[in-house]
């Protein structure tokens, strides 16, 4: 059964687009960008967006009762692979060991021109167990 992980406010709503879908013990979390709760992004360069995009990423996965600790494997897209230190920077920031699977790639352009990095992940729903 899939269910849909809905936030407050849902940037997604509009687009037709899940923040993220909960399938079996799994979540798949939609890309997440630099945007503050207005929808914009925000300012102070790539840093300042990519701690913002972790910043939803984490809300989007407790959303479905996962932490930044339950990823699995992330998906990060920037406009300029002249920002893989600060990416690294960022994961060291958001994750820790075992770090998740990566694939980091430059794409031309993202949903507006002002956004410089998004995030998607795939992470597991910890049991009652605590797992």
């Amino acid at each position: 059964m899939l269910e849909r992980l809905i936030t407050h406010p849902d940037p997604y709503e509009p687009y037709l687009l899940s923040q993220g879908i909960k399938a079996g013990g799994l979540l798949f979390i939609s890309g997440q960008a630099g945007a503050g709760e207005d929808g914009r992004i925000v300012a102070g360069g790539f840093l300042a967006q990519g701690r913002q995009a972790f910043a939803n990423l984490r809300r989007a996965l407790e959303a479905g009762g996962a932490g930044l600790k339950d990823v699995i494997k992330v998906t990060i897209f920037v406009t300029d692979m002249g920002h893989f230190d600060d990416v690294v920077a960022l994961r060291r920031e958001f994750f820790s060991m075992p770090y998740p699977a990566d694939t980091i790639a430059e794409i031309k352009a993202l949903y507006t021109p002002d956004a410089m990095i998004e995030i998607e992940a795939i992470a597991e729903v910890p049991d009652a167990q605590g797992r």
